[in-house]
């Protein structure tokens, strides 16, 4: 890895890497960060990956990185870039191989002395109606001609399937389906690794947690999403299992053979990619959309499972819990959207690396229950610390093609925190502050620890300054289920 290059403070929360830091870069690289979270970034090879995003074709105004950014897999974690489409490429590496990792938030009608006096066997039934974990085995096993329905529908295959509501589909992304899935271009080894995992919620940052509302900043979108102080809330963060991950390898195998072709050399080949009008380029847009739509499948199948842990806990009906999709958003996308480019306006291919839309009212890809207000931001922190409910800004879309933060971000990696924390220890921290986990593993457990990831209030923070997103909500962590 080439070393790090230099920053240059353009405002209180942007700093750049102007384009003579590093060989080839096209445009600057541009983190949103302050002087608190700046500190572990000086010498993080992400920032190296920052400018490296900067010299694939057709990238257009800057490589960006928001506030949680961490190393990753040829962009970092929290990279968004766009590129025009005709000069420009789409990499896998700057989508994640857990296509469509998101993140949905349900609410309850119940007071949090109920879930207290509860907590236990409902962390129970969680864990047994959502299987998680390394090769988890989900409640529906989709026969081999089906999956070809489930990469078409999305969310809705699981709705019409038995596993949701109707009134699901307007609180998610894209309504929980991508038209531009083509199944023929997943492999037959996606498709299996897919098969059994519908409704699991795997292993690593993926989680289910029972949480409140400690706080409301923006009473008039709060009271739109139905979160009022002392709500208890349900927010699970999962994506698209093997299939997904079998997707990206399979493209980031074709891609390199294209570059190989052509003779065609990067500065990382984790960048590996093709041109978006491309064949390979056009099939892996395709097959991505297909591994969104699992996704959303997936995480529409762990709310049946949620419910049904609800009902069997409080033996109360569907009606009575609420239990209701606030917002389901998504990470690890690519998709054309018109953006601010230069002096006018183009549609260009956003690459979202463990990043989310934040589009700001008015937008029309935002629920009509929510557009006076803005795009939902859905940001978790650790097991330990808030999570947050934002709203996207007007300001977003000229300086981050209407992006913001993911979440907290690592601060370790996975084995540097399974060697520093002890199993024991974290959660018996946890417990006495009142929170409850349940976890496949131990591992699970101090991968994952609260010390493992950045500090949620600066990163918040630094969104809010930038002008990305605003609070609305701030959410506490009562009792959390792990892979």
């Amino acid at each position: 890895m080439s070393p790090v290059p230099t920053l240059t403070q353009l405002d209180e929360f942007r700093w750049e890497i102007a384009p003579t830091e590093s060989p080839g870069m096209r445009v600057p690289g541009v983190l949103f960060a302050n002087s608190a979270l700046l500190e572990s970034l000086r010498t993080d090879p992400s920032l190296t990956q920052l400018a490296n995003v900067a010299t694939l074709p057709g990238i257009q105004n800057a490589s960006l990185a928001m506030p949680d950014i961490h190393y990753g897999y040829g962009f970092p974690v929290g990279g968004v870039a766009a590129f025009d489409l005709e000069q420009g490429v789409v990499s896998p590496g700057g989508i994640g191989y857990d296509i469509n990792c998101g993140v949905r938030l349900l609410r309850t009608s119940l007071a949090l002395d109920e879930i207290r006096a509860r907590l236990a066997p409902l962390v129970e039934a969680l864990y047994k109606y959502v299987p998680s974990g390394v090769g988890s085995k989900g409640p529906v096993a989709v026969p081999a001609s089906e999956m070809d329905e489930v990469l078409a529908g999305g969310a809705r295959w699981a709705i019409e399937h038995g596993y949701g509501r109707a009134e699901d589909l307007p609180f998610q992304e894209e309504e929980g389906r991508l038209a531009s899935a083509r199944s023929e271009f997943v492999s037959p080894a996606a498709r299996q690794r897919g098969l059994k995992q519908l409704g699991t919620l795997g292993s690593g940052n993926h989680f289910l947690e029972v949480q409140s509302v400690d706080e409301v900043f923006f009473p008039a979108f709060a009271d739109a999403l139905g979160l009022e102080k002392g709500t208890v809330t349900v927010m699970l963060h999962c994506g698209s299992r093997g299939l997904g991950h079998q997707v990206a390898t399979d493209y980031i195998g074709l891609m390199d053979q294209f570059l190989a072709r052509a003779g065609t050399h990067l500065v990382d080949r984790q960048l590996s990619c093709a041109p978006i009008g491309s064949e390979e380029g056009q099939r892996y847009l395709a097959a991505m959309a297909a591994g969104a739509n699992f996704a959303w499948a997936n995480r529409q199948v762990i709310t049946h499972g949620i419910r049904r842990a609800f009902r069997e806990v409080f033996q109360r009906p569907d009606e009575e819990l609420d239990l209701a999709v606030v917002y389901d958003i998504s990470h690890n996308m690519a998709k054309v959207e018109e953006h601010p480019v230069g002096d006018g306006r183009r549609k260009v291919l956003v690459h979202r690396k463990g990043a989310t839309r934040a589009f700001p009212a008015g937008r029309e890809e935002v629920p009509s229950a929510y557009r006076p207000f803005g795009q939902p931001v859905l940001v978790p922190g650790d097991m330990g610390t808030a999570s947050y409910v934002l709203a996207g800004l007007p300001s977003s879309i000229d300086r981050s093609f209407g992006s913001s933060c993911h979440g907290a971000g690592r601060r370790l990696s996975r084995h540097a925190a399974v060697r520093q924390f002890r199993y024991e220890e974290v959660t018996r921290k946890l417990w006495e502050r009142g929170i409850l986990v349940r976890s496949a593993s131990r591992e699970g457990v101090t991968e994952e620890a609260p010390g493992a990831y950045k500090d949620v209030e600066e990163v918040v923070r630094v969104a809010e300054g930038a002008g990305l997103t605003r609070r609305v909500a701030r959410l506490l962590p009562i009792g959390v289920v792990k892979g």
